[in-house]
């Protein structure tokens, strides 16, 4: 399993509310059976890496499908092959290395 953050943005002078495009794309997310997670600054995703190449060129493409001429999509992903990770893995080791302090 991979984790996948990502943020995608209009970048042609889009006048309109982020909001309602993020709440979109969102939709987009909820359809594709993926985990995800909104956050401030973007969407974390988790599953297999080729399923998350996938979302994310669905989510790049439909701000075009819109009729916005430029789009700006920043990706990060984990893919580790050792061993499952999932959404809230990485703030629970962080949680549990806290508590030992």
């Amino acid at each position: 399993m991979a984790l996948m953050d990502i943020a995608v943005m209009p970048l042609d002078g889009y006048s309109g509310g982020l909001s309602s495009l993020v709440a979109e794309l969102e939709d987009l997310l909820q359809e594709s059976g993926l985990e995800f997670s909104l956050h401030d600054m973007g969407t974390t995703l988790s599953g297999p890496a080729p399923e998350l190449f996938s979302a994310a060129a669905r989510l790049h493409e439909h701000l075009f499908s819109k009729g916005i001429a430029r789009v700006y999509t920043v990706i990060k992903i984990d893919d580790r092959r050792d061993r499952n990770v999932g959404l809230g893995d990485k703030v629970a080791s962080v949680g549990a290395h806290r508590e030992r302090v």
